[in-house]
């Protein structure tokens, strides 16, 4: 599978210790096989630091599925909800090599927000949530992951 990283340069060797701690699924290198996604992404670099770079790279999907510890969210949904927030608060005490899912991205962000601030419940939160069209993120949240099924292809500058 083909996916793509947006930054302000090119990521040929892709390390986890450049990652934050308090994003969507945790410290790690996230990648999208939507290529749009990854533009969008590089575009915010561009905007703050002056560069945007899409780095391309050959995911071993198969083969993570059957060696790695996988969590994949089908849609925005109450256990996305729940791991999204144990991430973000810095409680995640999981050991998922690999997380795919939607992205918190500033549409949903809204109503993630309402919900981290108790302002709604749960159930009103995914109600909420069930009418957005998920991007797509690949959290690989272990170094050796990255190494052993993550392959540089190229980049561009957008």
């Amino acid at each position: 599978m083909i996916v793509y990283h947006g930054s302000s340069l090119e990521v040929a060797a892709p390390d986890i210790r450049h990652s934050r701690d308090n994003v969507d699924f945790g410290k790690g290198f996230y990648v999208t096989p939507i290529k749009e996604q990854a533009r969008k992404w590089a575009a915010r670099f561009k905007l703050r630091k002056g560069h945007g770079t899409i780095s391309a790279y050959e995911l071993d999907i198969d083969a993570c599925r059957h060696t790695l510890q996988v969590l994949e969210f089908e849609g925005y949904t109450g256990e996305w909800l729940d791991f999204i927030t144990a991430c973000r608060s810095l409680t995640d005490k999981s050991c998922y090599d690999l997380v795919i899912g939607g992205v918190a991205n500033d549409k949903v962000f809204n109503t993630i927000e309402l919900y981290f601030d108790g302002l709604i419940e749960k159930d009103e939160a995914i109600k909420r949530l069930r009418y957005m069209k998920p991007n797509l993120q690949i959290c690989i949240r272990k170094q050796d992951a990255i190494e052993k099924y993550l392959r540089f292809i190229g980049s561009e500058e957008i």
